[in-house]
């Protein structure tokens, strides 16, 4: 029947009947496409450089279903002598290398899976798209894409080490903060593990200086990972050089909580200051009195740390006590401990008297404490609460992509590797050939498994019943 004369179906249902039919029309016509583009390689290519080997059947998932479509393979000779399959199709139209997934719909589940539970995300572009998109697919492209951003890492990092980093802009002054973001831990079986610390560091050039209402930070980049110290420390340097001409950077300003990590920059002369945030939070996490809060705070905004320091140490023993359970003496130590540690940078560096090169046209510096912020904006809506729990491989690769999506970096990380490009060095999809004798004993329509079975095989040599049939058609 006719969609149009079918007066029962609802707006709701006749949108999805329309939707579902261009999808179909788009699938067909894309297979046209690809296949009338092969027809025309396969007729204009070097006959001589390329040899036919026939048809191969495969598909791609796109926005609005999975195309099959058939495209011809070569072979050809490679600059050693060896012989090699490729797919001039494949080639020429830059089709992606992310599973056979199309761009446009890596790009969406890329941005939903970042924004929501696998699950969720997958059931979303399932919702938007004409694809059939699983959790487990969804999960699979992106452990895929997190890795390739890990080496794009360590490429910058051995660019770094061999004196070959491309940073040309020059700028006098450099801020960067960092921190660490605890997430829940689960091992191979899903058994919980102990918790494990994202870090996160964010560099920026100052504030927008146009905008006096809206602090808007300008030249911000940032860069995560679950990694020890040293490996974080030597990617965050490498991006740096990535961008700037870093041994034209007059001052380095660096904001952070006072953990150890944080304390090791790469820059010997960094200015170093305890973020303010932390500091105020530790005073109210460790002192419960409201008049010894305020007490150190004064002390604190006066710039007497030894005052400051001297009065925690004697609020500490006038609260001291064995009475069970009674841990004020304790936590008021360990804030002694903690500022006693960081006393030379609880001081915000520009109340130290520190002179710094004035700020380029267009750019302000401003009180620095943007880490939080950022925090919660990058790993924590999408990685933390929700009882949510990640395997150290599959939590980092979703850092990755995250931090990548806040540079708005994640759509043209995705298109390096949907083309020929990677690292900037052209790659080509190549399937060596067999020598002869290690070719299967049968070629052509014969059994697919000759090579690697000799036994009876379940569901093959079994007697075919509908049941058996439709299982065989399915694992194909």
């Amino acid at each position: 029947m006719n969609i149009v004369e079918e007066k029962e179906k609802s707006f709701k249902e006749l949108e999805k009947e329309i939707f579902r039919l261009a999808c179909n029309a788009a699938v067909e016509m894309t297979r046209g496409i690809l296949e009338q583009r092969d027809q025309k390689i396969f007729e204009e290519r070097d006959k001589k450089l390329y040899r036919s080997m026939g048809v191969r059947r495969t598909s791609i998932k796109t926005v609005y279903g999975t195309v099959e479509y058939a495209r011809r393979c070569y072979t050809t000779k490679l600059d050693d002598g060896r012989k090699a399959y490729v797919y001039l199709l494949d080639q020429e139209l830059g089709i992606s290398k992310i599973g056979m997934i199309s761009e446009n719909l890596a790009e969406k589940i890329a941005d939903a899976v970042t924004e929501a539970p696998y699950r969720v995300a997958a059931e979303s572009v399932c919702e938007m798209t004409g694809n059939s998109i699983s959790a487990q697919g969804a999960w699979g492209m992106m452990q895929r894409l997190g890795k390739r951003v890990i080496k794009e890492e360590e490429h910058a990092v051995n660019q770094m080490n061999t004196n070959r980093s491309k940073g040309e802009k020059v700028l006098p002054v450099l801020f960067e903060e960092m921190d660490g973001v605890w997430i829940r831990q689960q091992g191979e079986h899903h058994e919980k593990k102990p918790m494990q610390e994202v870090k996160v560091a964010v560099t920026y050039e100052g504030w927008d200086a146009d905008k006096e209402k809206r602090s808007t930070l300008v030249g911000k980049n940032v860069i995560a990972g679950i990694e020890d110290s040293k490996t974080f420390h030597d990617k965050r340097e490498a991006e740096i050089r990535r961008k700037y001409d870093a041994d034209e950077i007059v001052q380095r300003i660096l904001n952070g909580d006072g953990g150890s990590w944080i304390c090791e920059p790469n820059d010997p002369d960094a200015i170093i200051q305890l973020d303010p945030f932390h500091i105020h939070k530790e005073i109210r996490r460790c002192i419960a009195d409201k008049e010894a809060q305020t007490a150190i705070e004064e002390l604190l905004a006066s710039k007497d740390m030894d005052g400051m320091l001297s009065y925690i140490e004697i609020y500490a023993t006038s609260v001291d006590s064995d009475e069970p359970g009674n841990n004020k003496a304790k936590k008021a130590r360990e804030l002694l401990k903690y500022l006693s540690n960081n006393k030379e940078y609880l001081i915000p560096w520009q109340e130290r008297g520190i002179k710094i090169p004035e700020p380029p046209k267009g750019i302000a510096y401003k009180n620095m404490g943007v880490q939080e912020n950022q925090n919660c904006t990058v790993i924590t809506l999408r990685m933390k609460h929700h009882r949510m729990r990640w395997s150290q491989r599959g939590g980092n690769n979703m850092v990755k992509a995250l931090y990548r999506k806040e540079n708005k970096e994640l759509h043209e990380t995705i298109s390096r590797y949907s083309g020929e490009l990677q690292f900037a060095a052209e790659i080509t999809e190549i399937i060596e050939v067999l020598s002869a004798h290690k070719a299967p004993r049968k070629d052509g329509k014969g059994n697919p498994y000759v090579n690697i079975i000799q036994g009876h095989m379940p569901m093959i040599d079994a007697m075919q019943t509908e049941a058996r049939k439709w299982f065989r058609k399915i694992s194909h």
